[in-house]
């Protein structure tokens, strides 16, 4: 019988600026939560994934949830950053000149400003190797449910992912997966996925308010290597 992955495809550490979870306590939970494989996916950084990477190699995967022009995508088994603030296509091209594979999260969260909506996700629908479909930090349950959608009328398979910023997140939604060993043989496990999990509570966002809070006010400092980004306007609940 063949072996089924427990996999998280979304989540977060400290190395993101709205998460206070070190790399010890994120791989602890993980192993205690029997997650087989973790897609490691902070914003706009690598930094993270690739410690995570070197303490447990065959468990992580190096991921990065990136901020373009129209809204964030995401990508798995990366070696380099993407940087921020190019257009979709630019991102796309540079996850892919790396070897990894690369979608949308959350795509029509209506309650998220960095989702890229409909009309956006759909330009990109032959660019894509999968559509984030089930995201347990979507407030309104029907989004995920319209991405799904979206993603079966174009035949994309879906992933599912906690999109954790705590620990107590971390495997609350799951992609149950065959084995896999590369960026291919991912995507091709992903065409046989299942899913598993639930919402997480709406208050999980203010897990995510408060860590920015604090962290501008200086009262826990940033990972070594890693510089605050320049505030935005406003400190927004959702992220």
């Amino acid at each position: 019988m063949t072996p089924i992955l427990r996999c998280d495809l979304h989540t977060h550490t400290y190395y993101s600026r709205d998460c206070l979870v070190s790399p010890e306590r994120f791989l602890e939970a993980c192993r205690r939560k029997g997650l087989d494989r973790v897609a490691v996916t902070d914003h706009n950084t690598i930094a993270g994934a690739l410690r995570l990477k070197e303490m447990d190699p065959e468990r992580i995967i190096v991921g990065e949830e990136i901020r373009t022009t129209e809204g964030e995508l995401i990508a798995y088994f990366l070696t380099e950053e993407v940087p921020p603030g190019l257009s979709p296509r630019e991102t796309i091209a540079a996850v892919r000149a790396q070897g990894g594979v690369v979608g949308v999260s959350h795509p029509l969260d209506r309650a998220r400003r960095e989702a890229m909506g409909l009309a956006s996700v759909r330009a990109l629908l032959g660019e894509l190797d999968f559509l984030e479909g089930w995201n347990a930090r979507c407030l309104f349950w029907a989004d995920n449910g319209e991405a799904l959608a979206l993603a079966r009328a174009h035949g994309l398979p879906v992933t599912a992912g906690s999109d954790a910023h705590s620990v107590w997140e971390l495997g609350r939604m799951v992609t149950l997966l065959p084995p896999f060993d590369s960026p291919a043989s991912f995507l091709e496990s992903l065409r046989s996925a299942r899913i598993e999990g639930r919402e997480s509570f709406p208050w999980v966002h203010l897990v995510s308010t408060g860590a920015k809070i604090i962290r501008r006010l200086g009262l826990v400092p940033l990972p070594q290597g890693r510089s605050e980004p320049r505030a935005a306007g406003r400190v927004r609940v959702l992220d």
